[in-house]
């Protein structure tokens, strides 16, 4: 893997993820643990809930596909980061 391949992925997950707070990120971070220990995505955001209720999400039930391939794509983000080495600055 070149390191034009490794900036380019860098730069387009910053475009998909977006911008985000620390608060914002370990509620993101809270969630996806959750999810990794085997949590159902409705599990793991209670969980992220109660810990960070200032950064709680008002979802309904038509949401959840969207933010489950959002966590899902942060779930993998996470661990191609690991692979390369790379300390998660998002």
């Amino acid at each position: 893997m070149t390191s034009e391949f490794i900036n380019q992925y860098l730069q387009r997950s910053s475009e998909i993820i977006g911008d985000r707070s620390p608060a914002e990120k370990a509620y993101d971070e809270e969630i996806v643990a959750g999810l990794e220990k085997g949590l159902q995505l409705s599990e793991a955001l209670k969980a992220a809930n109660r810990k960070f209720p200032s950064e709680a999400l008002q979802i309904d039930k038509s949401m959840l596909p969207d933010i489950k391939a959002r966590y899902d794509y942060l779930a993998e983000h996470k661990k191609i980061l690991e692979r390369l080495g790379i300390n998660d600055s998002q």
